[in-house]
Order: structure tokens, then sequence, then C-alpha cells
């Protein structure tokens, strides 16, 4: 079986690791790339992460460094909710510093899109700085993308302001920009973030895997977007469970626009559904307990080598 080309555009984030330890031991996905963006904390703080994670995966995958900073506002971040570090809570290896590759992240993009035999999936679960910036700068590298599969936005009320959720209104300008690119997107929203949540019983079943579960269990005990006892949200997963079981998802044809101009709502991802000419694919529900056994085996798919 032939295996997706993907690039991971992320910012480690507690979330982001389990969503990186997924697609990373999957049989199904190849990590061509992981591309870091300053979101959950700062750059280089990501940037080690996605590092420390892949010495702690025992996997071999390029890294490249790209936007300390939004492109018109200045930098959020949400280390109240993952820990000062982005990754609270486990004690990580050093990382593998020669993973890191010396070209800018949207200069590694455009590089490993141009060399592929076949169309790349994007998987974004940050801020869209990065993606925006390829798109505006290698307008050309389009046609070498099949589509970008992304976690970001709402349907209603958002998590970083009243209407805007973080990956979006971190970045609303870099958004808007990815949204009108004229490339097939599908959207993870916040809203099927907050329906996938990590019960008890899975947060247990993590802890007594060892290795990689055990990993995500400390991790949990530290993340701030819910709690062991009322469940986790994994928002980032959700990206990754729909590029390896779409079935779980039932999805609707939307218009997607960003709200740029407005103080009180810049970052709101406004999404007609009735639209006539939709620009995106949304994700609206998800099977929770259907999602609660996806997420352990994958989860005990990640033995360590």
């Amino acid at each position: 079986m032939n295996k997706r080309p993907i690039i991971i555009d992320t910012d480690p984030g507690i979330d982001d690791a389990v969503a990186l330890a997924i697609a990373l031991f999957s049989k199904e996905l190849e990590i061509k790339l992981i591309t870091t963006v300053s979101g959950n904390v700062s750059l280089p703080k990501v940037t080690k992460n996605a590092l420390r994670l892949l010495h702690f995966f025992h996997k071999k995958v390029p890294v490249a460094a790209g936007a300390a900073e939004p492109l018109m506002r200045p930098s959020v971040d949400a280390s109240e909710i993952h820990g000062e570090s982005g990754l609270d809570g486990f004690d990580f290896p050093e990382p593998d510093e020669s993973l890191l590759l010396p070209e800018n992240a949207v200069c590694a993009m455009r590089r490993v899109l141009l060399e592929s035999g076949e169309p790349v999936t994007l998987m974004p679960i940050a801020p869209l700085t990065n993606v925006a910036l390829l798109l505006k700068v290698f307008p050309e590298v389009k046609q070498h993308i099949r589509e970008i599969v992304l976690m970001g936005g709402s349907t209603g009320r958002g998590n970083l302001t009243v209407m805007g959720e973080f990956n979006i209104a971190a970045d609303p300008e870099a958004a808007k920009i990815v949204f009108a690119s004229g490339l097939p997107i599908t959207v993870a929203p916040l809203d099927v973030g907050l329906q996938a949540r990590i019960l008890p019983a899975e947060s247990e079943q993590l802890r007594q895997m060892g290795g990689v579960g055990l990993m995500a269990y400390s991790l949990f005990c530290k993340y701030r977007s819910g709690s062991l006892a009322s469940g986790l949200c994994m928002f980032d997963s959700c990206a990754a469970a729909y590029l390896l079981a779409p079935q779980l998802f039932t999805t609707h044809a939307a218009r997607v626009e960003i709200e740029t101009g407005s103080m009180l709502t810049a970052g709101c991802s406004v999404m007609d559904f009735a639209a006539k000419t939709p620009n995106a694919i949304i994700c609206t529900q998800v099977d929770a307990e259907a999602f609660h056994c996806w997420f352990v085996e994958q989860m005990r798919g990640c033995e360590l080598c």
C-alpha cells in the first residue's frame, strides 16, 4: 500500500504531541517534513519540542523552523494551557539537533512539494502563518498540494477570544489567505475537538501502556484543556483522525470567511453552510464513542523501537 505523503505544520503543544505520535506511527502516512510556527509557545520552544518528540519516538523526520510571529499582529501563546515549555509534565530526552534543517520552513515546504513524485497533503495544526507565506511567496506550489486538512476555526464561539478559535485568531490574516487560496480544504474545528474528549477510562489505558501512552498520560496531567476527571479535548488529533478514519466524522460543505477588520471579532471564522460557492469541507460532528476506541488503538500502535 502506498503511503500518503504529508507535511505537518505544528506548534507543540500537548495535543500536538499526541497528534504527531498518531501520524508518525501510522502505516498509512509518510511524514516528509515537520515545520514549526510560533503558537502555543514561542518558535524556539516549539521547535525544540518537535525535535524532543522525534528523539523520544525514535523517528528521523526533518524539521524546519518557520515564522516567529504572526503576519501583522503581536504574538499570543497558550502557555497557560500547555505549560511554560509547551510540553510540561514529562521529562523528555535532549533533542536531536541533527534533524533541524538550516532552511526556513517555507523554503523547506516548497522544496519538498516540488521534489515529491505525487501531490502532498498539508496538515496544519497551528496558526497558519507558514502556510500563508508559502502560498503567497511560492504560488507555483499549489499544483503540488493534494489538499489541506487543518485544525482550526469554530462554527460558533471561540477559545482565544469570544468568537476566535486559537489557531485562526492567533493570525487571522494568514488564515484569510489560506481560505482564499482555492485549494481543497477540510477543517476539523473547535466544535469537534470539544466532542472528541478523552475520558478518565481512556487516560488510564494510556497510563498502563508505558512508552508513548505513558508519555501522553503524563502530559495530560498538566494539560488544561479540560481535565483528567471531566475529559481532555483532542483538538489536533481530529485532523489526524480525519486523514486516517474519515468515517468518524459528519461533514458539510461551507463558505469560510475570516474576520480581520473588527476589533471585537477579529479571528472569527464565519462558516456559511448555505453558500452557493463553498471553499471548504467542515467536520461538524464526530462519533465520540468510536473516536475513543480509535484513539486508544492508535496510541497502542505507537510502540517504541
